[in-house]
């Protein structure tokens, strides 16, 4: 076991443990406030909107959401602290689906007409908690994600209803999607009408108050799918120019279509191998008999646990020129290979034991992070993945911003058990470390299991849920040895 970053009492213990992993990030001694000069209270330029300061919130859906799609008083609950947070760049806030049959899972918030309404009580109560604890909401943006869940729809329950872009021999392997079964392929005509109903949903968006929409291209869903659909014939498949033509297609349409609504796009900018789900330290499936590997993105073919962003690099000029207003950088997804995604010492049911010290996890997203913003250093980027920094996030935030390596700096699971951190952080100069998420991912565990999303070992309201003891039941009866995939 890797020692937990809990463990280091001071800046220059922690500094220590990052040179023994020879990791050089900047780093500052101290959280700076406002008024001590934070680079995270400057505020950002981003066409014509002018953001309060450089903390974001990225989407966090909470599986919670009512079966037709309107939020949950859980869900307003979540976005309430969105608004409390003291952040002034709200990513896309939550996980919309654009059709149906695109949701993970049953409970998933809908971007579609029946839901006008819901999203709009979204918006009123981040805007409503914003006001009141921040004094004014004029340089709050605020957008929302769309998305399609493909691989991992999950619409109507538990069972898989996957919709592929390509048969990925490792990935339908490990979920159990038959090689020989096209009828879960999208077909070129059914992408057309899903083009239609991404720009549907941001026509949707931008009529209900939002300043702009997240495209979603990330995760292992179904836009950031596309980016690894060599084998695909077609218009929307093979070359780099094919695979990127329906995420560039919907961007286009929504920038002619809905021009005063800004577009942004959340991109897992490299993957990896997906690996086996264990209880052990995890695993790469086998992949020798695929090399080159032309089943990712952003990796190398000769050796697919490398990272080659030359693809991504491109893609991101190219979306530049289709009028993308900003990046937000993540990688990877959790369903395949959550450590590379989310950096966490203490792996989710749906897992394995890291691999690697999260700490090189965090890393590698920071240094792909720093490379987009070189790539193209006018569009504003967000970086991701700082959370397993744990006390010590605000002190590399702080100095990644200034040192231009990232616009502004993103808060995931961060903010389930401490929404208020970017507030303490700029008006005190301090964290209070009862709250810090020490990434014990029952925020993911849970919904696996058909549960919401929630902290559940630091959020009292959670704590006191019926299903924190559904999910101490399914943590204990786990098997030591995890499925063989």
């Amino acid at each position: 076991m890797y020692p937990k970053v809990a463990q280091f009492k001071t800046v220059d213990q922690f500094r220590d443990r990052l040179a023994e992993l020879d990791i050089a990030w900047p780093m500052d001694e101290t959280i700076l406030t406002r008024e001590s000069g934070s680079p995270l209270a400057d505020p950002l330029q981003i066409g014509e909107f002018r953001v309060g300061n450089r903390w974001c919130i990225h989407p966090m859906e909470g599986w919670d959401a009512e079966l037709d799609g309107s939020p949950s008083p859980l869900t307003l609950r979540r976005w309430q602290h969105f608004g409390l947070s003291g952040a002034k760049w709200i990513w896309g806030g939550e996980a919309a689906a654009v059709q149906t049959d695109g949701r993970a899972n049953p409970r998933q918030t809908l971007a579609t007409e029946e839901n006008r309404s819901g999203l709009a009580r979204l918006l009123d109560t981040l805007l409503t908690a914003h006001q009141e604890s921040c004094g004014r909401t004029d340089d709050l943006f605020v957008g929302l994600q769309l998305t399609h869940s493909g691989r991992f729809s999950r619409p109507n329950g538990p069972r898989l209803e996957p919709r592929i872009a390509y048969h990925h021999p490792l990935l339908d392997d490990k979920f159990g999607i038959g090689s020989d079964d096209d009828s879960v392929v999208w077909t070129d005509e059914e992408l057309e009408k899903l083009i239609d109903q991404y720009v549907a949903a941001a026509a949707l968006a931008q009529q209900v108050g939002f300043h702009f929409v997240d495209v979603k291209a990330c995760h292992g869903y179904l836009l950031h799918e596309f980016l690894s659909a060599r084998s695909r014939k077609g218009r929307f498949g093979g070359d780099l120019a094919g695979r990127a033509k329906l995420l560039r297609t919907i961007i286009r349409r929504i920038r002619d279509e809905v021009p005063e609504l800004l577009v942004g796009v959340r991109l897992s900018i490299f993957d990896t191998v997906p690996y086996a789900t264990s209880r052990e330290i995890g695993k790469p499936m086998p992949y020798a008999d695929h090399l080159p590997y032309a089943l990712g993105f952003g990796v190398s073919e000769e050796d697919p646990l490398s990272l080659d962003l030359t693809e991504p690099l491109q893609l991101l000029h190219w979306l530049c020129e289709d009028g993308v207003a900003a990046f937000n950088i993540s990688c990877g997804s959790p369903y395949y290979c959550p450590h590379i995604q989310r950096p966490a010492i203490f792996p989710p049911s749906d897992g394995y034991l890291p691999p690697e010290d999260p700490l090189v996890g965090v890393a590698r997203q920071i240094e792909a992070t720093r490379q987009c913003k070189a790539a193209v250093p006018d569009v504003p980027i967000v970086g991701s993945g700082l959370s397993y920094l744990q006390d010590y996030l605000p002190h590399v935030a702080q100095a990644v911003v200034r040192e231009g390596w990232a616009d502004a700096v993103g808060l995931g699971r961060m903010v389930l058990s401490y929404p208020t951190l970017p507030a303490d952080t700029l008006n005190q100069g301090k964290m209070h470390r009862r709250q810090v998420c020490r990434t014990f991912s029952d925020c993911t565990t849970a919904p696996r299991h058909g549960l919401v999303s929630g902290c559940y070992p630091l959020d009292s309201y959670y704590k006191e849920l019926p299903e924190n003891e559904s999910l101490k039941r399914i943590k204990t009866s786990l098997s030591p040895s995890g499925r063989e995939k």
